[in-house]
């Protein structure tokens, strides 16, 4: 899943500049980002990784680390393949 998490770097750095994000690093906590920025990550998620966000998923600790949106990924594509 490496691969995944570096496409997510990708994703948020057009929103953090040079600070360079840790994995395990509060996305919200940094103050780099708005509430519209939610909305585009949600919708960079279902697009890039070709699945549905469903209600359910729409918790902030599943997107509130790249190793969170990493691990909800991964759940969703298990979910899918099963």
């Amino acid at each position: 899943m490496a691969d995944t998490k570096q496409t997510i770097r990708d994703f948020l750095a057009q929103f953090f500049g040079d600070h360079q994000l840790a994995d395990d690093e509060d996305i919200f906590a940094t103050g780099f980002v708005n509430s519209l920025f939610v909305m585009q990550l949600v919708l960079f998620v279902e697009n890039e990784f070709s699945m549905t966000i469903a209600d359910e998923d729409l918790e902030m600790a599943n997107f509130r680390t790249v190793s969170a949106i990493e691990a909800l990924v991964a759940r969703k594509h298990t979910t899918v393949v099963s």
